[in-house]
């Protein structure tokens, strides 16, 4: 069902609560990495050039119900300010006297970002009178957290009881691109999955299985996999609890799924181990697998070559370290130039992508990590399930 967005409501001269996701990465007041905001901006713009008065709602960390100076949200501001042009206002609450006060501020056009929701025990229970005080500083309510939309909490699901509810542009994007993948895909479809555990993923492998014409498994998950087949692993990561669900999984997706068929493999987990590039089936004793080789990157484009489609999410090696970051490297390379539709979803992969200089060549970057997960399990986002239908 298509939700409801922020253009299909009058907004001219309303307060919007929208909650944004500007749970970004801050060293030293400086914010490591702004696709979050840069993402959030055309919903902003477009309630500005509306003449809304524009409250935004985030959380940064996890700072369990207390105040945290670190985690405070004016660093934030400051630099949201520099890439609207445009003053962004500050309050020191996000409910009560203080935020009432710096709502009643603002006139059309004016934006306001509230201080970290998360400061307060009550948003992360969903509490219903936390939720109403939040509600009562606005007219309508916006979500364009697609981050935090597999969270039941106060700001993303509760408030949405007390407010029309729509999605803005960012969230109504996140949910077009992912319906691409998990509901109506333009086949052949191509999934790669990656990361260190099948277990925290397993349930995505299983929901893609049935719709993708390729399936990819990659980094840590492959070497269940390869276990699972038989071959030995070294010293290699392997969840050997899931030794069976691995094997299930390849029963079931015979010719469709693909493993790596050689590896790079260290002597240490260390990003200065001695490596060297192997068979997967000649692991040797004592070494671990840390990344695809080249021969498997080059059969993994051959299997993606007519794909219409591609999600990726996950590694495929331990590419914090750049000596096995190859693997990944290359098939970023591969998809930029892909004339399917390409999606990235997962902190780890979107960082590889934009590091890579590669990021404006994917039609979608997704600024979820939990949620594009959960979505392509085929779960019910509770802070999407809350919006109104269109």
């Amino acid at each position: 069902m298509r939700k409801k967005t922020v253009r299909e409501i009058d907004v001219q001269d309303k307060r919007a609560l929208v909650r944004v996701d500007f749970n970004v990465p801050i060293d030293g007041g400086r914010i490591l990495d702004e696709l979050r905001l840069t993402a959030a901006l055309p919903t902003i713009e477009y309630l500005r050039d509306q003449g809304a008065r524009i409250v935004l709602c985030s959380h940064l960390g996890r700072p369990k119900g207390a105040v945290v100076e670190s985690l405070r949200l004016a660093p934030v501001a400051a630099r949201l300010s520099e890439l609207m042009s445009a003053s962004v206002a500050t309050a020191d609450d996000c409910v009560g006297a203080e935020a009432k006060a710096a709502v009643d501020r603002l006139t059309g056009g004016d934006v306001l970002l509230l201080e970290n929701v998360r400061f307060h025990a009550k948003e992360e229970a969903n509490d219903p009178a936390f939720a109403k005080q939040l509600a009562s500083l606005a007219d309508v309510y916006v979500n364009d957290a697609f981050g935090t939309a597999h969270r039941a909490h106060a700001s993303t699901e509760g408030v949405a009881h007390h407010l029309p509810a729509v999605a803005g542009f960012l969230m109504e994007k996140e949910i077009d691109y992912l319906n691409s993948v998990a509901v109506q895909p333009e086949k052949p479809l191509g999934a790669i999955i990656g990361g260190a555990k099948i277990s925290d993923k397993m349930l995505c492998v299983r929901n893609l299985l049935d719709k993708a014409d390729v399936t990819i498994i990659g980094g840590g998950m492959a070497n269940t996999f390869l276990k699972a087949k038989g071959l030995a692993v070294g010293d290699s990561l392997v969840e050997d609890d899931q030794l069976a669900a691995a094997s299930a999984v390849m029963q079931d997706a015979g010719e469709r799924l693909r493993l790596p068929s050689d590896v790079a493999v260290a002597d240490a987990f260390d990003a200065a181990a001695n490596a060297r590039t192997v068979a997967a089936d000649a692991v040797p004793d004592g070494w671990r697998i840390m990344d695809a080789g080249p021969e498997s990157i080059t059969t993994y484009a051959a299997a993606l070559a007519d794909c219409r489609t591609i999600v990726w999410n996950g590694p495929l090696g331990v590419a914090e370290f750049p000596q096995f970051a190859k693997g990944s490297n290359a098939l970023a390379e591969i998809l930029a130039n892909h004339s399917a539709t390409t999606i990235v979803g997962g902190g780890e992969t979107a960082a590889l992508v934009r590091e890579a200089g590669l990021a404006g060549q994917f039609d979608h970057i997704s600024t979820g990590g939990g949620a594009f997960l959960e979505f392509l399990e085929g779960k019910e986002l509770p802070g999407v399930a809350a919006l109104q239908d269109a």
